[in-house]
């Protein structure tokens, strides 16, 4: 446990002082500010981020051109080029603008840091697409070993929003992929989660096809869960008829009573049960 506490108050310094190390990391090094060629930067490999909103992109973008990128980029130096730790959504807007070159700070984040430094980067500065945070929260939680609920403690959010984050990575690769690309919800996906990935699609198909509220989804859901039974059409039999059979039953030599809508016939050897069958023959 004191190994927990111990990674877990790591994280929580980094998360509470992200922002002031970009600004610390600016003005220490705003004389090594540098203006390097975009074509010399490739993306973290550890970016939790795999879908940029165009439109917010384009904005970014046309901002950049009028005003110039007012906050630099952060890399770190990488066999003969650089390797982008801060600032993707910057780095492909400048490159969205036409430019050539970006403004970047050159720092020395260890290796090991840099899945962390961009787990971070994401939660703080940008809303992950759910899957996305989901996946976040994972590789968090795995790295410092620590809880669902320590982590909800360190980044201020409800256990059970993380929890039910969480849950998201349970339903099937192409739900995920619907959830990650905005086609479906977070509330819609998260009343998916224990449905069998053959339901998943008939749930995940009539959403989008009848345009379900997460209210009706609930209800179609339940509905798949707990079907109901169809009621079995009770008929009513007329005793007189029954007594009638059974007295027929009886001059011929048989063993047979009625209870309620029930008729029984007792056969003591085979001899009676092929007389009985004869019978019905005729």
């Amino acid at each position: 446990m004191a190994v927990k506490k111990r990674l877990g108050r790591g994280l929580s310094a980094i998360l509470e002082d992200v922002e002031l190390a970009y600004k610390q990391e600016i003005d220490e090094n705003e004389e090594k500010i540098k203006e390097i060629p975009l074509d010399l930067i490739s993306p973290n490999p550890y970016q939790p981020r795999k879908y940029f909103d165009e439109k917010s992109l384009s904005e970014l973008s046309e901002s950049i051109k009028k005003y110039g990128l007012l906050q630099p980029i952060i890399v770190v130096k990488k066999n003969d080029g650089y390797m982008l730790i801060a600032g993707e959504r910057r780095y492909r807007a400048a490159k969205m603008a036409g430019f050539s070159e970006i403004k970047a700070i050159v720092t020395d984040f260890e290796n090991e840091n840099l899945r962390e430094l961009a787990l971070i980067e994401n939660i703080q500065r940008e809303d992950l697409n759910p899957i996305e945070l989901a996946k976040s929260y994972k590789e968090l939680i795995e790295e410092h070993k620590i809880t669902q609920e320590e982590l909800a403690d360190i980044i201020h959010k409800s256990r059970t929003q993380i929890t039910n984050t969480l849950r998201l990575l349970t339903l099937s690769k192409e739900v995920m992929e619907l959830v990650a690309s905005g086609a479906l919800s977070q509330g819609h996906a998260k009343v998916l989660v224990g449905l069998d990935e053959e339901s998943q699609k008939v749930v995940a198909d009539t959403i989008l096809g009848q345009k379900l509220s997460v209210r009706e989804t609930e209800r179609l859901v339940q509905n798949i869960k707990n079907p109901k039974k169809e009621s079995k059409t009770k008929i009513s039999i007329d005793k007189s008829i029954l007594k009638k059979t059974v007295d027929i039953l009886k001059k011929r030599g048989f063993s047979a009573k009625f209870s309620s809508d029930k008729l029984t016939v007792k056969f003591s050897c085979k001899e009676e049960i092929e007389k009985f069958l004869n019978l019905l023959e005729k």
